[in-house]
This record gives C-alpha cells, sequence and structure tokens, in this order.
C-alpha cells in the first residue's frame, strides 16, 4: 500500500524533501513507518522511537489527527493515508 510521509523543521533537513511517497506491506502501523525511516535517513536515527513508543514531545498525525489519541505506533495504516512527522518545538518568552 502507498502512504504519504511529511516531515517539518528538522524532519525534513534529515530526510531531504517535505513530501515521499512509500509503499508498505498491508497490516503496517504508524510504529512500522517510524522505524523504517530511523534505519533509512541517518539524520532520524534514534530520533523517532524509543524502546518502541514515540519520543515524548513528537507530533506524528496520521490523516491529520495525532496518533496519541489512536493507538500510537500501532496505529494500522491504510492506502493512501498521510503520515505526518513534527518535531519537538521548543522557544517562547
Amino acid at each position: 500500500m502507498d502512504i504519504e510521509l511529511r516531515s517539518f523543521a528538522t524532519y525534513r533537513e534529515a530526510i531531504g524533501e517535505k513530501t515521499i511517497e512509500r509503499s508498505y506491506d498491508e497490516g503496517a502501523t504508524v510504529g512500522d513507518v517510524l522505524a523504517e525511516l530511523e534505519t533509512e535517513f541517518d539524520g532520524l536515527e534514534g530520533q523517532l522511537l524509543e524502546n518502541d513508543e514515540i519520543r515524548p514531545q513528537l507530533s506524528i498525525l496520521k490523516n491529520g489527527r495525532d496518533v496519541t489519541h489512536a493507538q500510537g505506533p500501532d496505529t494500522p495504516l491504510e492506502p493512501g493515508d498521510t503520515v505526518s512527522l513534527f518535531p519537538p518545538v521548543a522557544g517562547g518568552r
């Protein structure tokens, strides 16, 4: 199944593009996608998952909805889904 991956800020720098498309086996989960991205892109190694859970402070969205409100890394994917990766944001006064 084909999935669109969107990356922002430092994740976009690591991947080199804002949007990429990848094919995954039926039954793939958000965690599967994140683990593969960590392997594929050096700048993402250890940045997305920690002990098979999404690292704290990250926003990982499936079709615009935060996966922490679904099944976290076990959130299933379907053909045509979009997964968006937002790194932690700090700042302000």
